[in-house]
């Protein structure tokens, strides 16, 4: 990973445009390809960002990040304060707590609680960026990502977007909609899933540790 804080402007030119003036800020290059531009704020979310695949050109002055529908993130670089590259190694994964581990478990056993004649392709089913809780079928065998949280938040929902951006890319999997599924789930986070076109499903902990298991189990 390597982490350069410079004085920058960033401008995006894409399906949409979008400018940042000239600023302190940290470009965040990793080695999946990305590169995301970051302020003393906002927590983790970027300012502006370009996911993979994509390629960086770095010329005297001006970063341009461009992917391959022609969209470029070009940072115009008047100075540069720090500038440093670090090995992280192999990420292990989240570590899930023991709820939301066996909600995983739990809702892999009993699909059929998400609909009539749904399937289960398979858990933890692996993405570029992390594994997705599950990967299903519906009854249309239409593929549905399922992102799974004890309590479902914002921060959720943005990853599960993250999973469904990569996952319709695969012709073989597209199109792929998504469920968040959660204990409880904050309004603000409904609203950004619905709105995203995610469905949101509140499940029963208890109800779903009561269903008997099914005659058949996957895993």
């Amino acid at each position: 990973m390597r982490l350069v804080i410079a004085r920058c402007q960033v401008d995006y030119i894409g399906r949409l445009t979008a400018h940042l003036p000239m600023a302190q800020r940290l470009l965040l290059v990793k080695s999946d390809g990305s590169v995301s531009v970051h302020s003393d704020d906002r927590a983790y979310k970027p300012l502006n960002w370009m996911s993979p695949p994509c390629w960086l050109i770095e010329d005297p002055g001006v970063w341009t990040v461009q992917n391959k529908a022609g969209e470029k993130l070009v940072i115009t670089v008047e100075e540069v304060l720090h500038d440093s590259k670090h090995e992280l190694g192999v990420e292990p994964g989240l570590v899930k707590d023991g709820v939301e581990a066996h909600l995983q478990e739990l809702l892999a056993e009993h699909v059929t609680t998400l609909g009539e004649g749904w399937s289960l392709v398979r858990r933890e089913y692996p993405t570029a960026i992390g594994p997705v809780d599950l990967m299903c079928r519906d009854a249309n065998g239409a593929s549905v990502a399922v992102e799974i949280k004890r309590r479902g938040e914002i921060d959720g929902v943005e990853q599960l977007t993250r999973y469904l951006e990569l996952l319709n890319r695969d012709p073989l999997l597209s199109p792929v909609t998504g469920i968040f599924a959660a204990q409880q789930i904050k309004p603000q986070a409904r609203t950004l899933a619905e709105d995203r076109g995610i469905r949101c499903v509140v499940l029963d902990y208890e109800k779903l540790r009561g269903i008997e298991p099914d005659e058949y189990r996957l895993f």
